[in-house]
């Protein structure tokens, strides 16, 4: 059966979450999520001061790590369509005092941004949430500058053993349980986790998906045990 990925069910789902979404993403993964964010900047680091867009920002971690990369002199533009996520990472911003971070909403598949913007179009644990993979790709292909870089963060399924087969129950009958005790929500959204990373392509079958958008030199990198991987292209 699909996952259903309509814009409607998945923005319910993360407004229903957004109060917890930090609190399970850094208890679920050990605070692992916090070194793949890192290591996304280190390999796709800020270059000038040309601006960055995070797309499917949620909370804004991966938006705020490159303001940090960036020493706060990089514009930096967290992008989500989920309202309740960019309120919480407007808060965190101030917060921090990262006042060249902008939060917008926006859908991922039609973005409200010109041609030829953004040094570096990245993207966390939300490319797989986007309705239309392809059409989500090819907008920020759009947006990037020629030159510019592209960064798509992704859970896979590992595929060593028998670390596959311990991942493999953690992922699809603990996390969920975890998940839906500390962030109770109608939809479902820790269950949808394994579901839709299941469903999603990895490895060279994303890494094509992503040169067939209009990016060159895409390679990946696995994370963890794969885990997670990083894609990096070259528009």
């Amino acid at each position: 059966m699909t996952v259903d990925k309509s814009e409607a069910r998945v923005r319910r789902m993360f407004g229903e979450i957004a109060g917890r979404y930090d609190l399970v993403n850094h208890l679920t993964s050990l605070g692992i999520d916090i070194y793949w964010r890192w290591r996304t900047v280190r390999t796709v680091p800020p270059a000038g001061d040309a601006p960055i867009l995070d797309l499917c920002t949620g909370t804004g971690d991966l938006a705020l790590a490159y303001y940090q990369a960036g020493r706060g002199q990089t514009p930096v533009v967290g992008a989500d369509f989920c309202h309740p996520m960019l309120v919480l990472g407007r808060g965190k911003a101030q917060q921090a005092g990262a006042d060249h971070v902008a939060f917008v909403e926006a859908d991922a598949q039609k973005l409200p941004f010109p041609d030829d913007h953004f040094q570096i179009v990245s993207v966390a644990f939300g490319l797989r949430n986007v309705t239309d993979t392809d059409r989500g790709l090819r907008e920020m292909i759009r947006v990037c500058r020629p030159g510019g870089r592209l960064a798509v963060l992704e859970f896979a399924t590992p595929r060593w053993q028998p670390f596959k087969a311990l991942f493999g129950f953690y992922f699809r009958y603990v996390l969920p349980l975890i998940g839906q005790a500390l962030a109770r929500n109608r939809h479902d959204a820790y269950h949808y986790l394994p579901e839709s990373v299941d469903e999603f392509p990895s490895g060279e079958a994303l890494a094509e998906r992503i040169r067939a958008a209009g990016a060159s030199d895409v390679r990946y990198h696995q994370l963890t045990l794969g885990i997670a991987i990083l894609y990096v292209g070259t528009k």
